[in-house]
């Protein structure tokens, strides 16, 4: 998807600063409007050969309310406008740990939050996609900034999974 210069959510109208990312599910642009920053989640329906998905727009919308009960930190969601398969979110001001890692600031405390995280998700079987791209800290306080998560499983969990892609040593590339 070529970057737009104007999304509408629900008829209302923001500015694409530009692109923050492409996920499995979507792209997320970084959206100003009336001189507040959001981030405006576009659902695409492109291939992925590792996922199968069944309708994204409603998956957000249940898994961010899942999430949100359990109490895993992430930017709110502010609005979803169904017919254009797109959310607005919080804008959560900082760099992914994916970034972190790559300069070598990663703070041990960020894993001790995910960890804290899992204490809350692996008792409601759940698990969310550790990947470090998918976090970023704001004033040393880890959000989960993805509203995806499934059904546990150890094959996926932290400790598994996730965990080995929070080092430097272990990076790819």
């Amino acid at each position: 998807m070529e970057n737009p210069e104007i999304l509408a959510v629900n008829g209302v109208e923001y500015k694409i600063i530009k692109l923050l990312g492409k996920g499995k599910g979507g792209y997320s642009y970084l959206a100003e409007r009336e001189k507040r920053t959001y981030v405006l989640k576009q659902i695409h329906h492109e291939p992925c050969d590792y996922y199968s998905f069944g309708n994204k727009i409603e998956s957000e919308l249940r898994d961010y309310e899942i999430l949100s009960k359990i109490g895993i930190k992430m930017p709110k969601m502010i609005d979803f406008d169904a017919e254009n398969e797109r959310i607005l979110k919080e804008f959560i001001d900082g760099e992914t740990i994916m970034t972190l890692i790559e300069r070598g600031e990663m703070k041990e405390e960020y894993i001790e939050q995910v960890q804290n995280m899992c204490s809350l998700l692996y008792p409601a079987g759940l698990n969310i996609d550790y990947f470090p791209t998918n976090f970023i800290p704001e004033n040393d306080v880890l959000y989960y900034i993805d509203y995806e998560c499934n059904q546990y499983s150890d094959e996926w969990n932290f400790e598994n999974w996730g965990k080995k892609y929070w080092y430097k040593d272990n990076q790819q590339g």
